[in-house]
């Protein structure tokens, strides 16, 4: 039974604030991580041991800690990526993938983030395996879902939007926000897209669908996109703002539109 006061935390927020008792049950496995400080400080050797004893599969421990230890310059999200190639590199049991996935830690299900997204090579078949964790419940997850497919969409840019504007209709906010934050042409963590922000109007059918959209969630997502867009393209982001402000006069638009124009109107 986990005590009330621990599912009910905020998180700190700086690795001083940490609490060795919420510590203790992130290495555990047996709660989510609040916010990005705990994600950090998860020890993903110490989770993953147990949850390979948990899967009878103590002997591939080894294999792992070599791959985590050979990385010249170790992170908490290389960590993730390498736990989840090994993985792949030692099974395609879907069994294992499963119990990871729906594991009560998102941090295993951030490694069968990477296992899911690396294990195909075509872009449709890898942003299908990936949507379940496009929509997880945790922030996590949801981001290691973009780092997981980032390079492909960018190699198989027309063929990701024309995939992902279907996304944009869902009903699910968390997918709706996938399908515009993945593609976003300068981004804060992800690798830049030099094609969008030389043509942001590839991402035209991502965007118009969602330019009133209910979600605060997605209209971040949306607004930072313009905004990115607006460092290389000004003009066309005042265009594109000019067209909507005429077209939808919803304060959600309104909302957009402010944080599109935010470097324009500096």
């Amino acid at each position: 039974m986990i005590p009330e006061h621990i599912l009910n935390r905020k998180g700190a927020r700086s690795f001083k604030d940490l609490d060795t008792e919420v510590i203790s049950y992130l290495n555990k496995g047996l709660i989510q991580t609040a916010n990005l400080m705990e994600w950090l400080t998860v020890d993903q050797l110490v989770l993953l041991k147990k949850i390979l004893d948990d899967l009878k599969k103590l002997d591939w421990y080894d294999s792992f800690y070599e791959a985590v230890s050979a990385q010249k310059k170790p992170s908490a999200n290389a960590n993730t990526k390498v736990i989840g190639m090994t993985f792949l590199q030692l099974t395609n049991d879907q069994s294992i993938i499963d119990y990871l996935s729906n594991h009560t830690s998102d941090v295993p299900r951030c490694w069968a983030t990477y296992w899911a997204g690396l294990r195909e090579s075509e872009i449709d078949k890898k942003l299908k395996v990936i949507a379940p964790y496009a929509a997880d419940v945790h922030f996590g997850v949801r981001e290691v879902a973009i780092f997981a497919c980032k390079e492909a969409i960018i190699e198989n840019l027309d063929m990701a939007i024309d995939i992902l504007s279907e996304w944009t209709s869902s009903t699910d906010e968390n997918v709706r926000r996938y399908a515009v934050e993945t593609t976003r042409p300068i981004g804060v963590w992800t690798k830049k897209i030099d094609e969008l922000k030389e043509y942001p109007e590839k991402g035209i059918p991502l965007l118009d669908p969602l330019k009133s959209d209910s979600s605060k969630y997605v209209r971040d997502s949306v607004g930072n996109w313009l905004n990115d867009a607006s460092k290389t393209r000004p003009d066309w982001v005042k265009n594109i703002c000019a067209r909507w402000a005429k077209e939808s006069t919803t304060k959600e638009t309104q909302y957009i539109l402010k944080k599109a124009l935010r470097t324009i109107n500096k």
